[in-house]
């Protein structure tokens, strides 16, 4: 339960904005993977959150061996989208993060009323 215990405390490090501690959790060469785009290196990936600064609302963490799966629901800019995300470790750090979800709600426009 290792990876999963480091995938969490990173995710829980973002979530309390020390982006410190959760550039701890990540190799140097880490590299994301997601829908609306790719980021090569901790610091890189660790500059965004701090723009972005999402909120996770874990649901379920699998992991098998070095490899860790958790769903949950991230608040993107005022939009909750449910996700999925693939974390890898590599010597315990966090060396590839694969995430996927539906952009739609991203992009439609608030109804006037």
């Amino acid at each position: 339960m290792e990876a999963a215990k480091t995938v969490q405390s990173f995710l829980q490090a973002l979530n309390n904005e020390d982006f410190k501690a959760a550039r701890n959790y990540l190799a140097d060469n880490v590299k994301f993977i997601g829908v609306m785009g790719t980021r090569d290196g901790g610091d890189v990936y660790i500059a965004d959150m701090e723009k972005m600064k999402f909120k996770y609302d874990i649901k379920k963490v699998f992991e098998d061996d070095n490899d860790v799966s958790v769903f949950y629901d991230i608040n993107m800019g005022g939009k909750t989208l449910f996700c999925s995300g693939w974390y890898h470790l590599s010597h315990g750090k966090i060396d590839s993060i694969k995430v996927i979800f539906d952009p739609r709600p991203l992009f439609e426009k608030e109804e006037k009323k």
